[in-house]
C-alpha cells in the first residue's frame, strides 16, 4: 500500500473509531439512548464493537507503512 492512501485511510478510521467510542461513552454515562428503539446495553455493545474494529483497522493501516 502506498504511504499517502494508507495514512489517509488510517486517519479516517482512527477518527471515526475514536469519535464513535467517545460518543457512545458519553451517551451511556448520561443514561441517554445510544440508538433509537434498541435497548441501551445492546446498542452500546454493538457500537463499541464497531468502534474498536475501526481502531484496529486504523492500526493495521498504519502498520502497513
Amino acid at each position: 500500500m502506498e504511504s499517502g492512501p494508507a495514512i489517509f485511510t488510517g486517519v479516517v478510521f482512527a477518527l471515526f473509531g475514536g469519535g464513535l467510542l467517545l460518543w457512545t461513552a458519553v451517551r451511556v454515562r448520561r443514561r441517554e439512548p445510544v440508538a433509537a428503539g434498541v435497548r441501551q446495553g445492546t446498542s452500546a455493545a454493538v457500537t463499541t464493537v464497531a468502534s474498536v474494529a475501526a481502531l484496529v483497522i486504523a492500526v493495521w493501516c498504519f502498520a502497513r507503512l
